[in-house]
C-alpha cells in the first residue's frame, strides 16, 4: 500500500538508515496495525486476549506490509507506474536511492520474517494458520508483482478489503481464542475498509501517471468522480459498520441460550457430593449467594472445548434445563437456530430443556450442570 501524502523530495534519503526508512513507508504501518488491534479488542471482549499471541499477530503483520510496501518500490518502478513525473512520496528505487536488487532483497527479508512468526503462530493455531499466512504474503507479492498484477487489474481495493479486513481480524482474534466466530469475520470488514479507502486516495492522486503506465486501478478505469465516491463510502461504512454489527449482536440477546448470573464461581458455588456423580447444592451460610442449579440434584461434569473439534455438538437433557458454568477460558455456542452466544469466564449460562442441541467451541474450560439423564455428547 502506497503513502497517502507528501510529495516526492530526497528529505528522507539522508543515509542509510534514513533511505530504508524512507522505503518502508513508516505512515502506512497503522493500516496493518488496525486489523490486529481490532481482533485483539474482540478477544479482549470475548475473555480470551491473550497479550503474547497478540504481539505475535502484530509483529507478523508490520513485517508482511513492509514487506508488501518494498515489493511494491521495487514492481511499481519496473513496471514503469513510479516515474519521474510521479506525484507524492519519494520512491527509492525510482529515485535511484537504494538498488532495486536490495529493495526486492528487503522484501524477501520481511516475508521470512513474518514466516518465522508463522511457525510460532502454527504450533499455537494449527496448519490453517500457515494457510492464512501464505495467501498474505502471495497477496502482496501478486499485488503489483507477477505476469498480471491484480493492483494494475483494479482489483487492489478488493485485495486490500479482504486481507487488511477479515483475514488480518480473523487470523488475529483465533491466534488467541482458537475460535471464530462469524462475528469477527464480519467486523473484520471495517478495518478492511478503511484500509481501502487509503489505497483509493493514492490511485485518486496516481491516476495520470497509472494511466500512461497501463496501470488499471478503478480511477483510471472509472474516473475521478468515481473513485471519490469510492472513498467516502469506504470511510463512512469503515468507521459504521463494526460498532453497528456489535450492536446488532448485543440486542440479540434473546437467545436460546441466555445469561443468567456472573458469579466468581470458585467462591460463591459450593458443592457437596450427595451419591457419587450428583451433587447438591451447598446449604446456604453467613448470607452467601449460591449458584441457581437446574433442580435439587444434579450432575455435574466437566468439558475442556480445546480438547474437542471446534463445534462439538452437544445435547441438552430433556429432563430440565441444563446450567454451563465457564471457569476459565472463552467459548462460542450456537443454538439450533444458529444463533451465536460469546461467553467469558466466570460466566452462566442457561440452557432450556427444549433447547435440543447446542454447539461448543474455545478454549474454555467447563461445568455442565444438568438433571441426571442419558445426555451425551453428539
Amino acid at each position: 500500500m502506497s503513502e497517502a501524502a507528501g510529495h516526492g523530495s530526497g528529505s528522507g534519503s539522508g543515509g542509510v538508515l534514513g533511505r530504508w526508512w524512507l522505503a518502508i513507508r513508516p505512515r502506512t504501518l497503522w493500516a496493518a496495525c488496525g486489523p490486529v488491534l481490532a481482533g485483539s479488542a474482540l478477544a479482549l471482549w470475548h475473555g480470551a486476549f491473550a497479550p503474547l499471541w497478540a504481539l505475535v499477530a502484530l509483529g507478523g503483520a508490520l513485517l508482511i506490509q513492509v514487506g508488501c510496501n518494498l515489493h511494491n518500490d521495487w514492481a511499481d518502478a519496473r513496471h514503469g507506474a513510479d516515474n519521474a513525473a510521479r506525484v507524492g512520496p519519494t520512491r527509492v528505487t525510482q529515485a535511484g536511492l537504494i538498488p532495486p536488487r536490495q529493495v526486492l532483497g528487503g522484501a524477501a527479508v520481511m516475508f521470512a520474517g513474518a514466516g518465522a512468526l508463522g511457525v510460532l503462530g502454527v504450533l499455537r493455531g494449527g496448519w490453517p494458520l500457515a494457510a492464512v499466512l501464505t495467501a498474505c504474503v502471495a497477496a502482496a507479492i501478486s499485488y503489483t508483482g507477477g505476469p498480471r498484477p491484480l493492483g494494475y487489474l483494479g482489483l487492489g481495493e478488493l485485495l486490500v478489503l479482504v486481507f487488511f479486513g477479515p483475514v488480518a481480524v480473523g487470523a488475529t482474534y483465533y491466534l488467541q481464542a482458537l475460535a471464530l466466530p462469524p462475528l469477527v469475520l464480519a467486523v473484520g470488514v471495517g478495518p478492511g475498509l478503511l484500509a481501502a479507502a487509503i489505497l483509493v486516495v493514492n490511485n485518486l492522486r496516481d491516476r495520470a501517471t497509472d494511466e500512461l503506465a497501463g496501470k488499471r486501478t478503478l480511477a483510471v478505469r472509472f474516473g475521478d468522480g468515481f473513485a471519490r465516491a469510492e472513498y467516502l463510502t469506504a470511510l463512512l461504512a469503515g468507521v459504521l459498520l463494526p460498532p453497528a454489527l456489535l450492536l446488532i449482536n448485543v440486542l440479540r440477546g434473546g437467545l436460546t441460550v441466555k445469561h443468567v448470573d456472573k458469579p466468581e464461581l470458585l467462591r460463591v458455588a459450593k458443592f457437596v457430593p450427595e451419591p457419587p456423580n450428583v451433587l447438591r447444592p451447598a446449604p446456604a451460610a453467613n448470607g452467601e449467594r449460591h449458584y441457581p442449579t437446574p433442580a435439587a440434584e444434579f450432575a455435574l461434569s466437566s468439558v475442556a472445548l480445546d480438547e474437542l473439534p471446534p463445534g462439538t455438538a452437544f445435547t441438552a437433557t430433556p429432563a430440565g434445563p441444563e446450567i454451563l458454568l465457564l471457569v476459565h477460558g472463552h467459548a462460542v455456542l450456537r443454538d439450533a437456530a444458529d444463533r451465536e452466544l460469546s461467553c467469558r469466564p466466570g460466566e452462566a449460562v442457561f440452557v432450556p430443556a427444549a433447547a435440543g442441541n447446542y454447539r461448543a467451541g474455545g478454549t474454555a474450560l467447563m461445568f455442565r450442570a444438568r438433571v441426571p439423564h442419558q445426555d451425551a455428547v453428539a
